[in-house]
Parts: C-alpha cells; sequence; structure tokens
C-alpha cells in the first residue's frame, strides 16, 4: 500500500508537530527529502518486538497501537501514536530490537526515515542532536506524569484526563451541535481500560456516570464529549 507522497492532510499534520516544527527549515527539508511513506489498513503490523530497528517512523494519519504481549498471550496496549509525533528512534541509538509491537489503528499512514539516511542527517545536522535529547526528555516528563496519575489520582479523574487528551488529538465539532466534540480515534472500553491500568469493568461505571452526568455521551461509533468545562473540572478536582 505504499504511495510515492504524503496527501496535503498528511503532510500538515506532520509538518504541525509540535516537535518537527521547532526544527530549522533546512532540517526539516533534509529529513522530508529523504523520507518514504507507507500505508496501512487497520490492524496491519507495522513493526513487531525483536525486529531490528530498520528506520525512524512518524505517523501522519490514524495512529499507531504501540502494545505487548502478557505471559498468557493477551495484547496490552500501552499507547496511541498520534498524527505529528515521531518514534522509534531509541533502538536505533541503542542498536538493539524494537522492543513493543506496532499496529495500524483504523486507516494509518506513516513516514519512514532509513536507519542509514537518519545517522547522515544526525552527521550533517548537529542541530538533531539537541532536538532528539529535547524529544527524549519530553517523553521522560510525559513518562513520570503517567506513573504519578495511576498512583495519586482516582479512576475518574485518570479517564477524563484521558478523554481530554483524546479531544485535543482527535476531537471533530458535531455536526448537530458544534459544542460537542465526537472522538474521531474509535477506541473499544477494553483499549480504554488497558490505557488507564484498570479493568473495563470499572472504566465502563465510570463513563455511564459521565453520561448521566451529560459530560460525555456514548454512541455505538464512539464517544461523544458534550461538555469539555465540565471534564476539564473532574481532572482539575483531584490534580
Amino acid at each position: 500500500m505504499d504511495e510515492p507522497i504524503l496527501t496535503i492532510e498528511e503532510r500538515e499534520a506532520i509538518n504541525g508537530g509540535r516537535w518537527f516544527s521547532s526544527l530549522s527549515p533546512s532540517l526539516r527539508h533534509d529529513i522530508l527529502r529523504c523520507a518514504f511513506v507507507r500505508r496501512y489498513r487497520d490492524g496491519d503490523l507495522i513493526a513487531a518486538r525483536g525486529d531490528p530497528p530498520e528506520d525512524w517512523i512518524a505517523c501522519a494519519k490514524g495512529a499507531v497501537r504501540v502494545s505487548s504481549t502478557s505471559v498468557s498471550g493477551k495484547q496490552i496496549t500501552l499507547t496511541y501514536v498520534e498524527p505529528g509525533i515521531w518514534f522509534g528512534d531509541v533502538a536505533i541509538f541503542d542498536g538493539d530490537r524494537r522492543t513493543h509491537d506496532a499496529y495500524a489503528h483504523g486507516d494509518t499512514t506513516i513516514l519512514c526515515v532509513a536507519k542509514a539516511d537518519f545517522r547522515k542527517i544526525l552527521a550533517s545536522h548537529v542541530e538533531l542532536y539537541e532536538a532528539m535529547l529535547r524529544l527524549h526528555a519530553r517523553r521522560i516528563r510525559q513518562l513520570f506524569g503517567l506513573v504519578e496519575d495511576l498512583n495519586t489520582l482516582p479512576l475518574r479523574s485518570r479517564l477524563a484526563k484521558q478523554l481530554t487528551h483524546l479531544v485535543r488529538s482527535y476531537g471533530v465539532p458535531s455536526l448537530a451541535d458544534g459544542r460537542e466534540m465526537r472522538i474521531g480515534l474509535h477506541l473499544a472500553q477494553e483499549e480504554l481500560a488497558q490505557l488507564l491500568g484498570a479493568s473495563r469493568q470499572r472504566v465502563n461505571q465510570e463513563l455511564k456516570a459521565m453520561e448521566r452526568e451529560e459530560v460525555i455521551r456514548i454512541e455505538p461509533g464512539g464517544l461523544v464529549v458534550r461538555n469539555r468545562d465540565a471534564l476539564l473540572r473532574i481532572v482539575e478536582a483531584e490534580s
């Protein structure tokens, strides 16, 4: 499913990424000049745990589901990589193999830079070293934040925080009511529960409570956030 170029929307997602947009024009140009496009359908394997690191990757459309497999053989979703986010560089830097599986979630487009080209860009742009340090530092801060939330916030607040993030990244204004935001990334309740480190039953209970409070609406096609301010108040109440 490879296509030679990004669509306008996909290119905007890459260029609009917070980290990528902070790079100098010449560095962005050299990265994009070396990059190639791959397209996947929902559920397709992008990279497997144990694979050698061949590419540095950015999500341009859809989402990349990063998962692990438990001892019992159950797949556990750890995170979703959204459009504009780069990943896969850790294995290139340390020379080890991929640590997790990566699957397309929905129709997904990724932008890839081959390992050899990545190293050439590093050699010609010292700026990229510092930029990668900033990127890794941000990931570490996010990781510590997740650990802190898991240990200090009740499930209701963690769920509200996750929904707020999903609205920010995948929110689509409702045609019927512009104040409502539909979460474009469709997640089963089991997948949402895995992101929160909770059971599906407990997450379902919290979602039902938020629906009764008219904060969200649960529909067959996904979730609609009816009141973003109320969602933020739930987050701030325990933060």
